[in-house]
């Protein structure tokens, strides 16, 4: 018996790389999973039948799946999704975001529609998904029915930290964990935890990067093998955070980095100075941030994220 046996699960972006390796494990896991991927490139462009060959392998395996070929960020597509789950398995217990694409850039060299386009994807792509879901389970819980249902979110190092040349997929990336915080409050009463991870691996998104390598597809790396890059890294945490065992974990960041499980902690209070029940004078609060906030004394302050 698998952790997830008996659940039906949606992944988004699962024709290839994080996300085919993240329903690939939840099958494994016992679960039924509608396999959704819009089949276009790396950029967005296009469209195709990615879905298929990761159907195959699960069938294979002696899983359960069904292929879905919409488009996330189309709410209809991703209301039919969501419908799909229902109607082929009988319900929803997981959903699983990773759709995304990448357009990189420095700022001054970014296109708008490239932006617009990038942010798309990924939010309104795990935005909609959601509120289709969230409906769903919303529904059940008036009815009096229970859930123990689970999202599964994508975030990146990006979003959490930012990175050169990618103000469009940090942007959404960051946009992805406020989303994934607000769920999991408006969520919890309806018996639904809602989590981010930030998964690593040498993806078709990562390729792209220079320097980065060839891109690892799942299963190129033998199951009692190793490879720091294998973009199935990450998913038997994904499978964790959407099992019953893990039903008291809502509203975290956890990324998934080679062989380590990092829980993040977000922004937060770090110091504090207070001008004594007056309004600053900015000359005066010029000198206190220097000394007491970032501790320059006048001497420079180099770039560190937050």
């Amino acid at each position: 018996m698998g952790l997830l046996e008996g659940k039906v699960a949606i992944v988004t972006g699962a024709g290839h790389g994080i996300g085919q390796a993240h329903a690939l494990e939840l099958a494994k896991q016992g679960a039924k999973v509608v396999v959704n991927d819009l089949g276009g490139s790396v950029r967005g462009e296009g469209r195709g039948n990615a879905a298929d060959a990761t159907v195959a392998l699960i069938r294979k395996n002696g899983g359960t799946a069904v292929p879905h070929y919409g488009d996330v960020a189309d709410h209809d597509d991703a209301g039919d999704m969501v419908a799909t789950a229902v109607d082929a398995f009988g319900g929803l217990d997981i959903l699983v975001n990773n759709a995304g694409i990448v357009r990189d850039a420095a700022i001054w060299n970014m296109p708008r529609s490239d932006f617009d386009a990038v942010l798309r994807v990924h939010v309104a792509g795990t935005w909609s998904p959601c509120h289709h879901a969230a409906e769903y389970w919303r529904t059940r819980a008036k009815s009096g029915l229970a859930n123990r249902a689970s999202i599964v979110n994508t975030t990146s190092g990006a979003g959490l930290g930012g990175n050169f040349g990618q103000s469009g997929y940090a942007s959404a990336k960051a946009a992805i964990v406020g989303l994934t915080l607000t769920l999991a409050l408006e969520l919890q009463r309806c018996g639904v935890t809602v989590n981010a991870v930030g998964p690593s691996g040498l993806t078709r998104i990562t390729a792209t990067m220079p320097g980065a390598g060839e891109v690892i597809e799942p299963g190129g790396v033998p199951e009692d093998g190793w490879d720091p890059m294998d973009p199935a890294n990450s998913s038997p945490l994904v499978a964790w955070l959407a099992s019953d065992e893990a039903h008291y974990v809502t509203g975290q960041v956890i990324r998934s980095i080679e062989d380590r499980i990092i829980l993040m902690q977000g922004w937060r209070e770090k110091k504090t100075i207070t001008a004594g029940g007056r309004r600053w004078d900015a000359a005066e609060l010029g000198a206190r941030m220097a000394v007491d906030v970032f501790g320059t004394r006048g001497g420079g302050l180099s770039f560190e994220p937050a």
